[in-house]
Formats: C-alpha cells, sequence, structure tokens
C-alpha cells in the first residue's frame, strides 16, 4: 500500500500518512525504523507494511523494494 506523508517529527520518529483515499494514518518509531529510513518529507511518497489489523509495521520510499 502506498500513502503520502502529512507530517513526520524527527526527534520522535513518528508521523502520519494520507492513504489515497485521504484517510490519515499514523505510524511509530518501531515502524519507521523498521524501513530503515533517516527522515521523511512532508508530500513524499512511502509505501506501507501493514499487519492485517490495519497496524502500520514498516514505512518505505515507494520506490524501494
Amino acid at each position: 500500500m502506498q500513502a503520502t506523508v502529512r507530517s513526520y517529527d524527527p526527534e520522535t520518529r513518528t508521523g502520519s500518512v494520507l492513504l489515497d483515499d485521504g484517510t490519515p494514518v499514523d505510524f511509530g518509531r518501531t515502524a519507521f525504523d523498521a524501513g530503515g529510513l533517516r527522515l521523511l518529507r512532508l508530500g513524499q511518497r512511502v509505501r506501507l507494511d501493514t499487519h492485517a489489523n490495519g497496524t502500520i509495521l514498516r514505512v518505505t520510499i515507494a520506490t524501494l523494494p
């Protein structure tokens, strides 16, 4: 699933994204760290790996495998 970065706090490494249908979803430090990223920019496209219950497990750049 892909989304657009809505907010990102580099100190806490948490933020939120907007799904393509406009739904905002928050992600935590664990999901950010799992993606191996250093930072995110507002408006950046990302890929989300999610749990069956909808929890975001990993946030990565949309162009990375």
